[in-house]
């Protein structure tokens, strides 16, 4: 594969030429350096989410369908990977940094709920309802990354990633659900944290982390239709208008490999940083037919609808029953005696918030002894208003895998 433009991307490839470099590598916090570390910054912070919980958690968390168990089945963490592959591929072609966007794919999805988007409409009704404001899994991935997801250094101590700029701007911009093509990079450098207030309200600031937004598309069209056609959601009609849609553009089939071929090299084809990175007329065309298509027979076949009532449903029982125990300064108080009837939700619950909180507040005796070798942001502070608690228990259920939401629902409702 060639890219007929791949040397006019030299120019804004983000590497140390760039003008930018010391914006797109500043850090939160600074990193202490590692002796004979052969890795670039943005290396590095792939390295740092591969190692996080949270990216792990990814193997059990909903991708379409509540089918975790089955190994054939996308998870999350396997579209993740598909939006390494290709995002990696149409980069090198291009002459863009490819281990920039290797490290924004690896994390792009890194704050999204538990079941998937059912999950997270769930999750934005109580945002909304408690907080005031909306729930994206965009911006939870930067809070994710910011603030919550904590190392081991060389001496034991749990702090923050403390990941680049670039990339984490890269995981609050990856919105790929506007039809968009080509896509180029925003010119101002903003805040992130305080000027992201809506879904999809910038563009990234790199010309990797706009290859990663439709790279994201790319990857999650054809694989929803095979795992549609696996668990019997579309009927012999629908499977019929599939390989019509197939016929229009000369193909047998329309599942992951074609569509990610096809269109890694059509994107590698026509991007220019005049153009944008984008497909062509026809590509943009039948990428946003099969999106309408999924839309219409899968995300919206009523087969989910028990799976909604369901995420609905536990989610929204574990946020009453730990929002519940808010007691002001009697909080840790109230979760030691809830303990009594639910000991995993709320011991897990209390280790979990002891580590994110200021030092003072008396916890479980047998809270985890590495809450006191946590050298990282406190955020919820002393948990000294009912909004600081409400966040960090939105924020505890975010985390969690499917997996784990069913444990600790079930601990809810066993007798």
């Amino acid at each position: 594969m060639s890219s007929i433009n791949n040397h006019s991307f030299a120019v804004v490839r983000a590497d140390a030429a760039h003008e930018n470099w010391p914006l797109l590598t500043a850090r939160q916090s600074a990193l202490p350096e590692k002796p004979n570390d052969c890795r670039d910054p943005f290396e590095r912070d792939y390295t740092r989410i591969l190692h996080s919980l949270a990216y792990r958690r990814l193997k059990h968390k909903t991708q379409v369908f509540f089918n975790i168990e089955n190994d054939h089945i996308c998870t999350r963490m396997e579209h993740v990977s598909h939006v390494e592959s290709v995002s990696a591929t149409i980069a090198k072609d291009l002459g863009l940094n490819v281990e920039l966007t290797r490290a924004i794919a690896i994390g792009h999805d890194l704050g999204h709920a538990p079941f998937g988007h059912q999950g997270e409409r769930e999750l934005s009704r109580l945002t909304e309802q408690y907080l005031g404001e909306k729930f994206f899994h965009e911006r939870n991935g930067l809070h994710f990354v910011d603030d919550l997801e904590l190392l081991e250094d060389d001496y034991r101590v749990f702090r923050n990633l403390d990941l680049t700029y670039a990339v984490r701007d890269g995981i609050i911009s990856h919105c790929g659900e506007v039809d968009e093509n080509g896509l180029k990079p925003r010119a101002e450098y903003i805040d992130l944290k305080r000027d992201y207030t809506a879904v999809g309200m910038y563009q990234p600031y790199t010309w990797e982390g706009c290859v990663v937004k439709l790279s994201d598309k790319i990857a999650y069209v054809g694989r929803d239709i095979e795992d549609a056609i696996r668990l019997k959601f579309l009927s012999k009609d629908d499977l019929a208008l599939l390989r019509d849609m197939a016929r229009t553009y000369d193909k047998n089939a329309i599942n992951t490999t074609v569509i990610i071929h096809n269109m890694i090299y059509d994107v590698c084809g026509h991007s220019s940083p005049e153009m944008g990175i984008c497909l062509s007329e026809e590509f943009a065309r039948q990428l946003k037919e099969i999106k309408e298509f999924n839309y219409t027979y899968i995300y919206k076949n009523k087969r989910l609808d028990a799976f909604t009532k369901y995420a609905r449903l536990v989610i929204s029982q574990l946020f009453e029953t730990l929002a519940d125990a808010y007691r002001g300064e009697d909080t840790i108080d109230e979760l030691r005696r809830r303990a009594e009837i639910y000991p995993e939700l709320m011991n897990a619950f209390a280790d979990w918030l002891s580590k994110y909180c200021e030092p003072g507040l008396n916890f479980f005796a047998n809270t985890d002894e590495r809450t006191v070798k946590c050298a990282n942001r406190k955020v919820y502070g002393s948990l000294e208003t009912p909004e600081l608690y409400y966040r960090a228990v939105l924020d505890y259920i975010s985390g969690m895998s499917d997996n784990y939401c069913i444990r600790v629902f079930n601990e809810l409702i066993t007798y």
